[in-house]
């Protein structure tokens, strides 16, 4: 049994600690032969060696985060539990519209930059909540900026989960704009808002329907189709023989939530077993393990996928 002391002088305790401890509990939970004791404006730390040299590790990441952008939650707790304390030092993919680090939190959100890195297309594959669509949307701001393509094109196909797309109110932009949603607020998050209506405006971001790829040869752009197990094996197919000179390619998708017709096989299952061995073309598999959305997300998935 080793003992550790570290002094929290100048830190907000309260935001440190979390309420009645919960920050605190969180790691005792991670690390269970590990004690954890406030004191004042210090914490001791006993337990077995080993853990007690990772915690201590966490606990002045902790600190370092708080320091940097003033705040801690119980996920980054969680993720720097689940990454180490090195996560505090990872190069940010881009940095967002308010200044804001955007980086990959977990080994597959890494992986998912590691591959992008290396192969002109890559598959994303994984449930709701993994953040394949925000760390994709992020390599395509990060290439636009670098200026290592021209233009960003992001596409989704247009299928209804339980709801008519007839039905809804306004015209084709109305109808189909719910659908483009998510990719939306990726890029609020990661361009200020006028620039990017500039960029929209001027085709350098272009965000539509996967009908609308058809017949195009994409050249110097970043392409992201996202939500491809709602494509047919043909739509799929029509939509990788896009890919041009000079380009990048992200397909993203859960194949657990298939919105096609019965007698419609996913384009993207097809994929994942078709061109799993092209060399250039990368695949990454997410988890549950990997979802930063609400801890009750992960304890749904799981319980889905059993």
């Amino acid at each position: 049994m080793v003992e550790k002391t570290i002094d929290l002088k100048d830190i907000e305790l309260v935001e440190f600690l979390g309420i009645k401890n919960s920050n605190i509990q969180e790691i005792e939970s991670a690390f269970p032969k590990t004690k954890i004791i406030s004191r004042g404006n210090k914490i001791s730390i006993k337990g077995n060696k080993d853990q007690l040299q990772e915690v201590v590790k966490i606990i002045n990441s902790l600190i370092s985060h708080l320091e940097k952008y003033g705040a801690l939650n119980r996920k980054v707790v969680e993720s720097h539990i689940k990454n180490g304390f090195s996560n505090v030092d990872n190069e940010p993919i881009v940095f967002g519209s308010n200044g804001k680090r955007i980086i990959a939190k977990t080994k597959n959100q890494k992986k998912i930059v590691k591959l992008h890195e290396k192969n002109d297309l890559i598959f994303v594959i994984g449930p709701a909540g993994t953040g394949k669509t925000y760390v994709s949307v992020a390599l395509g701001v990060k290439a636009l900026k670098e200026k290592t393509v021209k233009k960003i094109i992001i596409t989704r196909p247009v299928v209804e989960a339980g709801e008519n797309l007839g039905f809804l109110p306004g015209d084709l932009q109305d109808k189909i704009d719910p659908y483009l949603k998510p990719i939306y607020d990726a890029l609020e998050d990661m361009i200020p808002i006028q620039k990017m209506k500039k960029f929209i405006d001027n085709k350098t971001i272009e965000i539509a329907p996967l009908a609308y790829m058809r017949g195009r040869t994409l050249k110097n752009a970043f392409i992201l189709l996202d939500e491809a197990q709602n494509t047919t094996r043909s739509q799929l197919k029509m939509f990788l023989t896009r890919l041009g000179e000079n380009s990048k390619m992200i397909v993203t998708g859960d194949i657990s939530q298939v919105d096609l017709r019965k007698n419609q096989e996913s384009g993207l299952i097809h994929a994942k077993e078709k061109l799993y061995d092209i060399e250039g073309v990368g695949f990454t598999l997410l988890d549950s393990s990997d979802v930063l959305r609400h801890r009750l997300v992960k304890k749904i998935l799981d319980k889905y996928n059993k």
